[in-house]
Order: C-alpha cells, then structure tokens, then sequence
C-alpha cells in the first residue's frame, strides 16, 4: 500500500513509485498556511467560495468562450461531488474530495471578453469588485490573457489562464499570480517544423498573413524560426487586423509572391474565414516552384475545423490536447463532457477543464485559499492523469510543459467530429527550453500579491 503525501511543491508518493514514474519534487517550506488565513483579497466567510470564468460569448471567438464555459461548469460540478467526477478519478492528486473546496461549495459568476482586452479587464474588475471571487479563469485571446494576469496581479487574484497561446504570457508578461496550461508558439513552431520538412521538404518559400496582435506577432515569430531554421525561406509577413471578416485583398498578392507555402497566423473566425477565402482563390490547386501549393494553420482547434469545413483537409495544424488521445484523463473527461453536452470538448475547454481544478487541488494541497499559499503549491508541481502525459508547472515563469500534438484536417471524415487526425504526440523533451530564451526574455514574475 502506498501512502500519500502533500508538499507545498508538488504531491511526493512514499513506498511505492508512480505509475508514470515522475521524479516528484518533496520541498517544502517554512511558511504554515492554514484554511482560517484572512488578510487577503476575497477571503472567503461563508460556507461558499466563488469562481470568475471570463470567456468571449461575443466577438471573434465566441464558439471557443462558448465550450469553455461547459468545461467549467463541468469542473465546478465534479469540485462538488456531482456528476462521476471525471478527471479527479484519473489525476495523481488526491486532495480533492467532492466536498467543494476545503468544505466550501463553489459558486461562480461569467463575464464576457468580447475578445477585447478593455472589455475583459472591466468584465474582470467587475468580478473581483462586486461578486467578491478569489480566481478568475478563461479567455480565448493572449491580448486578453495578458490584460486580465495584469489585472489580476494588481488585486491579489489568482489567475489561471484559458486559451492563451503568445509566448508573452509567460514570457515578458510573466505574472506571479499567474499561470498557463495551454501550450505556447514556440511550442507550435517545435513540434510541426519537422512534420511539415518531411512532408514538404525543406526547400519552401512561406508567406505569413498574421493577426495583428500578441499572439499573431509572437506565433509568426515562432513558426518563421522553426521552417527557418530547417531550409525555409519566409517570403513575406503580412499583418492583418483581428476584427477583419474579409481577408480577400491579403491574399491575392500571395499568387505574385513566389510562395508556395502560405502561413495562415490566425485563429477563430478569423482562420475559418482566411483559409475559407485562400481555398477559394484556387491557392491549394496551384503548382509554384515546381511544388504543390500548399496552406499550413499553426494553430488548431476543433470547432475552427468544423467551421471550415471541406477546406480544412489535408491542413497540418498544432494542438495543445485533442478528444482522440488514448489516455485515461483524457478518456474521463471526455465521457463526462459528452454525457453532459452530447459532444466531444475542444482543446480550450480541456484547459479551462483542467486549469479550474488545478486550482481547487492547489488550494486543497495548501491549506488555505491565501494566494501566496496557492502560488508555493502550483509552483513546480508535476502530476498526470489529465491529458497529454506527465505535466509540470514550471515555477520560474508558470508555464505547464507536456507532450503536443501535431494535427491534419481529416480526408475522408466519417461524422461531424471526425474531422481532425493525430499525425504526431510529439513529446515533452522536445518542445521544452529554458526560460531565459530569447523569445520569453524580458520579464520577471516578480512577488506574488495577496491584496487585502
């Protein structure tokens, strides 16, 4: 029988080593926190605690706010011992007991980013203000990620990030009060550059059309350095405006550009309607340079494949999780939500999903719901059971490093939600670096802030 025990670090198995066979860290430090701590921002009173989920149910990316918002009633349903738990039977933390959170039910409120950063900070504010919550999670935008982890640093919240993917959100935008599950662009750039060299080789001349903000500057950087740095030449960068619909004038001079690769930067409705609009321009069925046109989309979601439909096959892409992966928390919640919804979850509800219960186990493992407590607990955490093999939050800028995936839109799809394959799980070792590269550098996380 093994026996568990909880460190301020990470969860340290004795007489028996982990299925996963994790090196688990056993630090522990000299500060005792304790559930009746108060002092900070929104210490909880009563026999409830309340969660803010700050999601677009408007704007560009609304359909990914949308399947966020699922996954984190979802989560807060299985916090609370409803419904069959889901992903808490397969995590290698057992601090949570379907008792709430250190016997306080969770109660949350939803705000609405509008993809916009001045929306979701005053969604946000709000939250904190006025319905008195102790952590904020969602978004589906880095420029909104970074607004809000500002945002949340200042009040003494605790923010666990959504879909956020720019390098600046746990690079030169690093907050102690912050963290990120979902992967990042360099990250993208790791994983698909040797993919997309063997299936294309590696004499391509790649023209970028970029979505004009944190993410697209930092995506483009990162894909460019990967193709770059295996033979390709990038042609052109092109920044497009995140609020455009017709993408039309961006991408006839690509046809006179010499490209034979174009490099879709975007994301949402955005991609949906660029690579829409590039297919039907006849990019796809082109011969230049004496090879086959082809479009490559870095960054993947299910319900933007969906929503591109016909135009989506053969388009190599990258994933932070997919609903396919074989694994037992992957499996668990994917029973749960579909259940639940009568539909498998997008890899951005995945890590809402799983960024609200890492939370709530951090909290559970600390002791006390004090910020600074959760902080020491999800600093340098390793745990599995969730999705895409053994995962660790890295203490020096809070970014979560595990195994990514490299998708294609699926030539003969058999249902509606068979439209993505899983080319490749590229493993952790592989899209891991440290954290004073170049791309990251410039930030620091700086004192973790309980406010109060």
């Amino acid at each position: 029988m093994s026996k568990t025990k909880y460190t301020r670090r990470g969860l340290l198995r004795t007489g028996a080593a982990t299925g996963a066979g994790l090196a688990l860290p056993t630090i522990f430090t000299s500060k005792v926190w304790s559930a009746s701590d108060s002092g900070f921002t929104n210490a909880p009173t009563g026999s409830t605690v309340t969660l803010g989920f700050n999601v677009p149910q408007t704007g560009p990316y609304a359909e990914e706010g949308l399947d966020e918002l699922r996954a984190q009633e979802l989560a807060v349903e299985h916090i609370n011992g409803m419904g069959d738990g889901g992903v808490l039977n397969t995590f290698t933390s057992k601090a949570l007991d379907g008792t709430g959170i250190l016997g306080k039910k969770v109660e949350f409120v939803t705000g609405d980013t509008q993809t916009k950063s001045d929306a979701a900070r005053a969604s946000a504010k709000s939250m904190i203000e006025k319905d008195g919550v102790i952590m904020i999670n969602g978004g589906s935008s880095s420029g909104v990620a970074v607004a809000v982890q500002g945002l949340c640093q200042e009040a003494g919240i605790i923010f666990m990030a959504g879909l956020t993917h720019s390098n600046d959100t746990t690079g030169k935008d690093r907050k102690r009060n912050g963290f990120r599950h979902f992967f990042n662009a360099y990250m993208s750039g790791a994983a698909l550059a040797p993919v997309l060299a063997k299936e294309y080789g590696t004499d391509r001349r790649a023209y970028h059309l970029t979505a004009d903000y944190t993410w697209g500057w930092t995506q483009q950087e990162s894909i460019a350095a990967a193709t770059e740095a295996m033979g390709w030449e990038t042609v052109n960068n092109v920044l497009t405006p995140l609020a455009s619909t017709d993408f039309s004038s961006y991408i006839a001079p690509v046809l006179q550009s010499g490209a034979d690769v174009l490099v879709l930067n975007h994301y949402g409705g955005n991609m949906v309607n660029s690579l829409t609009q590039a297919v039907q321009f006849g990019l796809r069925d082109k011969v230049v340079n004496g090879k086959q046109f082809e479009i490559v989309v870095p960054l993947y979601s299910e319900l933007m494949a969906a929503g591109a439909g016909e135009n989506i096959k053969g388009v190599y892409g990258s994933m932070n999780w997919n609903w396919q992966l074989g694994d037992a928390g992957t499996q668990a919640f994917v029973k749960s939500f579909g259940e639940k919804y009568g539909r498998p979850p997008s890899n951005s509800a995945q890590t809402c999903y799983v960024q609200t219960l890492l939370y709530a186990d951090a909290v559970a493992r600390a002791g006390s719901f004090n910020p600074c407590a959760v902080i020491e607990a999800l600093e340098d955490f390793e745990f599995d059971g969730m999705g895409n093999g053994p995962t660790l939050y890295r203490g020096a800028d809070h970014q979560c490093f595990k195994d990514v995936l490299v998708m294609k839109g699926k030539e003969n799809p058999t249902n509606q939600f068979d439209i993505l394959e899983i080319v490749e799980l590229t493993p952790r070792a592989q899209v891991e670096y440290p954290d004073d590269h170049p791309m990251f550098a410039g930030g620091t996380l700086g004192e973790c802030n309980a406010g109060g």
